[in-house]
């Protein structure tokens, strides 16, 4: 890859572990400081740069990670494109448990984050086209690679992005399922919408780690989402080998 590639990664993927790190650099913008220090480094012998979406060690809750913060150091790092990682709960059949969704669609239900860098001392009002919040060349390529990797992935399916960092109840996930969702997570947005706004190419792999509320019996334990993220994130690692080749 010639242009400068990010991974952000959440829940379940603090690291990388075939990343050889060559430099931490701890960046401050003036939008406050990002959740960690960038990792810039080689992931199967090609260029990467890393942030922790949460921290290192992961300590920053999804309604207060600085978004804007990490995707300005990103920006000034040279980055051209983002793959988001992202744990989320699955609501329909085919989002189940450990399985990988490259969505296509997000519905936004958070509130109270600072969402947009076009909010103060502008020449202009400024509105962003998003009427595709994933970039489609960048999902393409991921689907590709997932298909080489031999990893049976989720094509499509719509994110919705609730505050947490609850979880939530089976009549709100009811509510959701209605609106179309296919998945639940917590960090999907304002993340994919301040991309769009600094023109960086941005994707999202969803790695299901349970369903959600209401769409199975009994209560949601971190004994099952830690299990469930293990699988996915084996798989992920076998997809992101043939992603930075491509």
């Amino acid at each position: 890859m010639s242009a400068l590639t990010a991974i952000i990664g959440g829940t379940g993927l603090t690291s990388l572990s075939d990343l050889v790190i060559e430099k931490r650099e701890s960046l401050t913008t003036h939008y406050g400081d990002p959740s960690s220090d960038l990792m810039f480094g080689k992931l199967h012998g090609h260029d990467i740069v890393f942030l922790a979406r949460h921290g290192d060690p992961a300590r920053v809750p999804p309604h207060r990670v600085n978004y804007r913060a990490n995707l300005w150091a990103l920006k000034t790092a040279g980055v051209s494109s983002i793959l988001a990682v992202a744990a989320v709960g699955g609501i329909t059949p085919a989002m189940a448990p450990s399985k990988i969704a490259v969505p296509d669609q997000i519905i936004d239900y958070t509130h109270g984050r600072e969402h947009t860098f076009f909010a103060d001392n502008l020449r202009h009002v400024t509105h962003i086209d998003f009427t595709h919040p994933y970039t489609p060349l960048l999902r393409e390529k991921l689907l590709a690679s997932a298909k080489l990797a031999g990893i049976d992935v989720v094509n499509g399916g719509v994110y919705g992005c609730t505050q947490g960092p609850r979880l939530e109840t089976p009549a709100e996930i009811t509510r959701m399922e209605r609106d179309g969702c296919d998945l639940v997570g917590m960090t999907g947005m304002p993340e994919a919408a301040l991309a769009r706004e600094l023109e960086i190419a941005y994707a999202c792999c969803a790695v299901v780690a349970n369903w959600a509320a209401g769409k199975q019996a009994g209560e949601i334990t971190m004994e099952e989402i830690e299990a469930n993220l293990r699988q996915g994130m084996a798989d992920l690692a076998g997809i992101l080998r043939h992603w930075v080749e491509s």
